[in-house]
């Protein structure tokens, strides 16, 4: 089988166009991920409902290392978003294969999170996403949220993912947020 063509240098900081989207999404909850799962840009509505990611051991703000090393829930089912996140990173990994930055997130995942360890080994990849989660959050209640990550045409090697409420209820918590 023969590895995707590398995708050679990508986006370390948001475009003023899509962090302009990303702020301008609110109130509704959205951000922008790099192909190694960097945040580039977060809004404040992101924020409210799922906390702040974590940096990296490279100073990079990064959502796996938030998922996979920080305790505490990060809303939004984090067991099966860790693991999606996982296997979307691990189709852009193939694509940046032996990219010294991927590879040294690799390895700080794999010697600080036991479950990064135990799924990294299963290979699985996604590419897409959409559907709805349900969120236990802590001072708004249960919530119910349809999210879509998207790639941007103009700057195919971003990921954009928004929230939506998928109901009058989550509506309202939210306007109150």
């Amino acid at each position: 089988v023969a590895l995707p063509v590398s995708a050679g240098a990508y986006p370390v900081q948001a475009p003023q166009e899509l962090s302009d989207v990303v702020v301008g999404l609110e109130p509704n909850p959205a951000y922008l991920i790099g192909p190694r799962s960097d945040v580039l840009v977060w809004n404040r509505a992101a924020a409210r409902l799922l906390g702040e990611p974590t940096r990296a051991p490279d100073g990079a703000a990064n959502l796996l290392w938030w998922l996979f090393t920080e305790p505490g829930p990060h809303g939004l089912g984090s067991s099966d978003t860790a693991r999606s996140t996982l296997a979307r990173f691990r189709a852009e990994h193939a694509r940046r294969y032996g990219d010294p930055a991927f590879v040294s997130l690799i390895g700080s995942l794999l010697r600080e999170s036991p479950r990064f360890w135990e799924l990294w080994w299963r290979h699985e990849v996604l590419d897409a996403q959409l559907g709805t989660k349900l969120l236990e959050h802590q001072q708004l209640g249960p919530l119910t949220l349809h999210h879509l990550q998207s790639i941007p045409t103009s700057r195919p090697d971003l990921r954009l993912t928004q929230f939506v409420p998928a109901d009058a209820a989550t509506r309202a918590a939210l306007a109150r947020a």
